[in-house]
């Protein structure tokens, strides 16, 4: 159950943050309003992650978050990963694996 929860928090945190990323940029302000209830959906979907503590489910969902920034980097803005960025990404998610083997 945690991954898909940790992937629609990763997809609706990077998708806020782009939002209001663009308007900072001169994307016109209602790029504010989708932002802000992407990050509301990110809030609650990690608050649904089953980890007793959330200390873990946030350190868990860190390597996911990752991983998911770099297929946004990818499939949204158009710029392929280095094998350095993919990586990254494996050990971050690793250790997002050990955290959650014993949660």
């Amino acid at each position: 159950m945690s991954l898909p929860l940790y992937a629609l928090a990763a997809l609706a945190e990077i998708a806020g943050c782009f939002a209001v990323w663009s308007w900072w940029r001169g994307a016109s302000a209602l790029w504010l309003i989708p932002g802000a209830a992407a990050l509301a959906v990110f809030a609650f979907a990690l608050a649904l992650t089953p980890p007793s503590h959330a200390g873990k489910s946030y350190a868990a969902y860190g390597g996911v978050y990752i991983a998911a920034s770099l297929v946004w980097l990818w499939l949204v803005e158009g710029a392929v990963p280095t094998a350095r960025d993919l990586i990254g990404a494996g050990l971050a998610l690793l250790g997002a694996l050990v955290i959650l083997s014993q949660a």
